[in-house]
Formats: C-alpha cells, sequence, structure tokens
C-alpha cells in the first residue's frame, strides 16, 4: 500500500528524484476521468473557453503516457543491447516485448504502489477501475514520461534500471509469450493449431473486459483482460497449465 501523505511527495521518496515541474507528476498522477467538465475558476463562463481547457486527454496522463511509451522502449534496449552483447535481434526483440508489455509494467506500478495514487473520479472508482492492468500500466508509462520531460534521459533511466532491476534479472532466457509457447507445444506433438474464440466483450469504451477461450487437445483454457491480445494471452497460459505446461515454460 502506498504510504500515507502527500501522493506527489511519496512518488519523489521512492523514486529518489526531485521534480522541478510539478505539475508533470500532478499531470501524471491524474486519470482522464477526473478531469473537470466544468470550466475552472477565474477563466468566465464561456462553452468555448471550457471546450478549449478540456480536450480529450488534456491535463490527464494520456499525453505522458504516449513519451513515456517511447523512453521505457529506448531505455529498455538500450538496456538489454548492453547485457546481452551475444544475442541477436530476434531474442533480444522477445525480452525487450516482454519487459515493456502492460503486465510487467502493472507489476512494476504496484511495487510502488502508484495505483493508490492516482486522482480518479469517484464513479469509475466505484467501479473499480483502479485496480486494472491497463490503468496502472499507462500510469507508469505516464509516470516515465513525466521524468524525461522534466529531468531528460538520465533520471529516466536511473530509474527505468532501478524499478524493473527483479523483471530484466529473472528473465535468463529469452522471454516468450503464452500463445507462442502453446503453438510450439502442440505442434511439437503434431497437434492441430489452438483455436481461440471471444466470449464476450463488456465494460466503457476506455475500460473494455473481453473474455477469450482456446480450445486445444480436448481441453479449454479462458483469459480476461483489457484487450483481446491480452485476453488470447491470459487464455493460452491459462491452457498451458492445463496442459501441465506452464511450470516448464516459467
Amino acid at each position: 500500500m502506498a504510504e500515507q501523505g502527500n501522493p506527489a511527495q511519496t512518488i519523489e521518496r521512492l523514486l529518489h528524484y526531485q521534480f522541478a515541474r510539478s505539475e508533470l507528476l500532478h499531470e501524471a498522477l491524474t486519470h482522464r476521468s477526473a478531469l473537470s467538465r466544468r470550466p475552472p475558476k477565474g477563466k468566465g463562463r464561456s462553452g468555448q473557453q471550457s471546450k478549449r481547457s478540456h480536450t480529450k486527454g488534456q491535463g490527464s496522463n494520456e499525453r505522458l503516457e504516449f513519451v513515456g511509451d517511447r523512453v521505457l522502449g529506448l531505455v529498455m534496449a538500450e538496456w538489454l543491447f548492453e547485457r546481452y552483447p551475444q544475442e541477436q535481434e530476434g531474442a533480444l526483440g522477445a525480452r525487450h516485448a516482454h519487459l515493456v508489455s502492460r503486465p510487467v509494467l502493472a507489476e512494476v506500478a504496484d511495487a510502488i504502489s502508484l495505483a493508490d495514487m492516482l486522482h480518479i473520479a469517484q464513479h469509475e472508482e466505484a467501479a473499480g477501475i483502479r485496480t486494472l492492468a491497463s490503468v496502472r500500466a499507462d500510469a507508469m508509462e505516464a509516470l516515465l514520461g513525466a521524468i524525461y520531460l522534466d529531468g531528460g534521459l538520465e533520471p529516466a533511466r536511473r530509474i527505468v534500471r532501478q524499478l524493473w532491476g527483479k523483471s530484466i534479472e529473472s528473465g535468463a532466457r529469452p522471454h516468450k509469450e503464452p500463445k507462442t509457447l502453446l503453438q510450439e507445444f502442440l505442434l511439437g506433438r503434431g497437434e492441430s493449431l489452438p483455436c481461440y474464440e471471444m466470449v464476450s466483450s463488456d465494460g466503457p469504451s476506455h475500460a473494455p473486459v473481453f473474455c477469450v477461450q482456446v480450445q486445444a487437445m480436448g481441453h479449454t483454457g479462458h483469459g480476461q483482460a483489457g484487450s483481446k491480445r491480452l485476453a488470447e494471452s491470459a487464455a493460452a497460459k491459462d491452457l498451458l497449465h492445463k496442459l501441465g505446461q506452464e511450470k516448464k515454460h516459467a
């Protein structure tokens, strides 16, 4: 759980980084649902002013998320290139895809209790979106984007290496996604390729929930996530577990 007190101060203390532009950190911690639809005080009652001030995503962490995604990709590529000098593009690419993936981003966010510090509208809070992996991952990217814009690449690099240390240490072998592992396992046994099926798609447009099932060798795996791709990955992982293969590829 996050420490009690000011979220911004807590983040700075955890990361050992002091923001020169505190508004960037505030923006990184602001989910778009928390933006008021009313004109800011002192800005008049003009509807035009209101629209200008509250363009979708402006003032929330969405724009910073866009920057942070690129910063993380660059810093991680540099780190992997340095750490695995004998590996070629294919293996490095697999490691990179895993380390910048939404599940890993969400895990890193959880390690600093980032979700607890987000500003989220009350109605969305009641819907439980604070716990969604997509929200936690996006906030982590936004935080990295804020750090980069505030202090440049060096502090962003340091903080990525600080927060992703455990994840990169656990990757002794190039990571393969569950869908790839499942396909390789089935082909290796002369079985047909797995069949994925969308079971349902629910939730609001900004926080959808996809449910997918996958069938192979008379077994069915189920997965649920905020995107179809991640739901398929979760279903493949579930099926690998049922086939007794998950532990072999952990």
